[in-house]
């Protein structure tokens, strides 16, 4: 079995970086990028029981934890994360009894499924998988993607063929590493339906040298559907694409430096 590496995590050196290095291939976890109702009960949420940093991105409001980045676009969505193809994030936390706690006195609604682990539903229908980890550095830290999908072997594989992410399992989960993340495909239960315009708009890779990375992506007859430019004002540059399934991903160079 292929195990996430999470020892980049456990150096207090790197803890300071929010981003992990990239792969061969130039491309590590970048950010979520979620459309909400309400900001600030976002804020809370993430900040009280996950201990996320909080930053902003121009004028956005931005979350800091290691391995990711999570970014709040004020807006009405179509849908929490249940019934779209990212059924769900994870994080490892170091003590998930106090993490529960912090949430239960926010009125946040979690199933426990085991001592280990919970499901936690944030505000707006953001489902959450908390793990509990207690060699953790860090009080939080990304853990994976969850990915719903009929098609999700076929899925699995166009992941690691774009992005050269690390074919593997997770426990009996069909999964694909990328630094920072770790990539779960499983079928669902139920029809699902794409990420944009959900409370989960879209995830993000960062690519180091991005210009080329999306020429070579065109080569292979993958269409953007924002073609690369740069963001003077953000200090960024950016392209977007649409998977096969629905996933909307951003990729960026530069979040990493914010």
């Amino acid at each position: 079995m292929v195990r996430f590496p999470f020892s980049f995590l456990l150096s207090a050196g790197l803890l300071l970086a929010q981003l992990p290095p990239p792969n061969a291939s130039g491309v590590a976890m970048g950010h979520v990028h979620f459309r909400v109702r309400d900001v600030e009960a976002q804020k809370k949420f993430w900040i009280q029981v996950l201990n996320a940093q909080p930053a902003r991105l121009g004028n956005m409001e931005m979350m800091k934890l290691p391995g990711t980045i999570v970014l709040f676009q004020a807006g009405e969505s179509e849908g929490g994360t249940r019934g779209s193809v990212v059924d769900h994030l994870a994080f490892k936390v170091r003590d998930l009894d106090a993490a529960l706690a912090r949430a239960a006195a926010l009125n946040i609604n979690f199933n426990r499924g085991s001592a280990e682990s919970a499901m936690v539903e944030a505000p707006e229908g953001i489902w959450l998988e908390l793990i509990q980890d207690r060699a953790l550095a860090a009080p939080a830290v990304n853990h994976h993607i969850h990915f719903h999908n009929r098609d999700f072997m076929r899925m699995r594989e166009w992941y690691a063929r774009t992005f050269h992410a690390r074919l593997g399992m997770r426990g009996s989960i069909h999964a694909a590493d990328l630094p920072g993340v770790n990539l779960s495909f499983e079928a669902p239960k139920g029809p699902t339906a794409p990420t944009r315009g959900r409370v989960l708009d879209h995830i993000g890779f960062e690519i180091e040298n991005l210009e080329s990375f999306t020429r070579s992506l065109e080569s292979q007859g993958i269409r953007l559907d924002v073609p690369y430019r740069k963001v003077p004002s953000l200090g960024i540059a950016l392209a977007f694409l649409t998977d096969p399934w629905g996933v909307y991903i951003e990729l960026t160079e530069g979040l990493d430096s914010k």
